[in-house]
């Protein structure tokens, strides 16, 4: 992952992101629904990250919905002059340290935010704004992974390698969204039926366990074909029933060719 080597400093000062920047707000989307994957050896599954529509737009449009409050506020005050700038996922941008220094969560042993409230199926976006606002949380949140290594241990292929030590090219997620050549022969036999992302971590985290609530926005509900995948379609589809199949979901970004490269991984025909 090239691209994570790439504008060092403008990640690291959202002062170069934006200039100018004051104030950072952070939000934490819920995506959790009560839909389970099927526990069967090498089932086909897809990340519940994916079921539903392209959470960048969905969040998006809640920070846009943001944005326009903090403009009739200011409109009313009398204020101009000042600029918003919304990310979420997208640009050189560490939203998981800003959610945590603005007290969402904290960062997991498997490097994913966790939250008190809705575990780490959550979204995260940014809204960044020159303007200076009053900060209504408590700081940085407390670490409460404790003792626990279930999710370091679940990881199919090992690649997390230690508390927050996070191997992303061996990373089920990274080969089956990211990675654009063959996936190597010595994971194919670990994918453990993942065909777009994995969420093996995440499943076996206690947060997650006792404190995962289903979401009221039904734009993160599973899409038809998605919660349970056909593999003979995948593995077969065209252009058009791609397009179908994937319409307005994170799925768009693997491609088709690269989407019916997983199926065959973990269908053992690679």
């Amino acid at each position: 992952m090239k691209w994570m080597a790439e504008n060092v400093e403008l990640r690291h000062d959202p002062g170069l992101f934006l200039p100018g920047c004051r104030t950072i707000i952070m939000i934490a989307v819920n995506y959790y629904t009560p839909e389970l994957h099927l526990q069967f050896p090498n089932f086909p599954r897809i990340s519940r990250y994916a079921w539903g529509r392209d959470y960048h737009k969905v969040v998006g449009n809640i920070l846009r919905e943001i944005s326009r409050h903090i403009d009739g506020i200011a409109e009313s005050a009398g204020i101009t002059g000042y600029t918003n700038k919304i990310t979420v996922d997208s640009g050189p941008f560490r939203d998981k340290v800003w959610a945590w220094r603005a007290g969402l969560g904290w960062i997991g042993k498997n490097s994913i935010l966790i939250t008190r409230k809705f575990g780490s199926w959550v979204f995260l976006g940014a809204l960044l704004t020159t303007l200076e606002l009053e900060p209504d949380g408590n700081g940085p949140h407390p670490d409460h992974c404790g003792k626990c290594t279930r999710c370091l241990d679940a990881c199919p292929t090992g690649a997390l390698i230690g508390p927050r030590r996070f191997d992303a090219r061996a990373c089920i997620s990274y080969l089956t969204v990211e990675h654009a050549g063959e996936i190597p022969s010595r994971y194919r036999d670990k994918l453990s039926g993942w065909l777009f992302g994995c969420d093996e971590c995440q499943e076996v985290c206690p947060w997650n366990i006792k404190f995962a609530k289903q979401t009221g926005n039904r734009d993160f509900y599973p899409r038809t074909g998605l919660h349970v995948p056909d593999l003979n379609l995948l593995s077969q589809m065209d252009d058009e029933e791609f397009g179908e199949l994937t319409a307005g979901t994170p799925l768009r970004r693997a491609g088709r060719e690269r989407l019916r490269r997983n199926t065959l991984a973990v269908m053992g025909l690679l």
